[in-house]
């Protein structure tokens, strides 16, 4: 992955464990369970808690983790992945609170219903963990596979998303 070159960064307490956010001037570029595969190496980029976007999005993200939030509405730029990365990690984003999909469904709605186990890849590689809702894909017949932050953690996400 390609990230812009300065990067800021700050560690957010979610439920499940620490997690590193980092943002560059307008926008956020990853969210990631420390320790999960796929890990960006962040320790160079600058530590700036109060970064507006950072702020933002650690906010937002306590939100979605008591229940008081669905939606995030910060800025994203995924274009650290190739280009089908980033329509895989676009068409993510229509996959509603609450509702899982397919690995094959993502491909479908790409056009390339052959594509189910590249699609898989892109989805492990998803710079941007919950608000880009990797953790909504399901295995075929609606089975649980794999999640860069670990199965725990994806079970968890979807049990607090079917809570009322």
């Amino acid at each position: 992955m390609q990230f812009p070159p300065t990067p800021v960064r700050s560690t957010l307490h979610s439920p499940w464990g620490p997690m590193t956010l980092a943002a560059h001037d307008t926008a956020l570029v990853w969210v990631g369970f420390d320790g999960q595969k796929h890990e960006v190496d962040t320790h160079a980029w600058r530590l700036d808690p109060g970064h507006p976007v950072l702020r933002q999005t650690a906010e937002q993200l306590q939100q979605y983790f008591a229940g008081e939030r669905h939606d995030f509405d910060m800025a994203l730029d995924l274009s650290c992945g190739t280009p089908f990365q980033q329509r895989v990690w676009r068409a993510l984003l229509a996959i509603g609170h609450g509702q899982t999909c397919s690995y094959g469904a993502v491909s479908l709605a790409l056009g390339q219903a052959s594509a189910v186990r590249a699609v898989g890849g892109a989805v492990g590689r998803n710079p941007i963990s919950i608000i880009v809702p990797c953790h909504r894909v399901l295995g075929a017949k609606g089975s649980l596979t794999g999640y860069a932050g670990g199965l725990e953690r994806k079970i968890a996400l979807l049990e607090l998303e079917s809570r009322p």
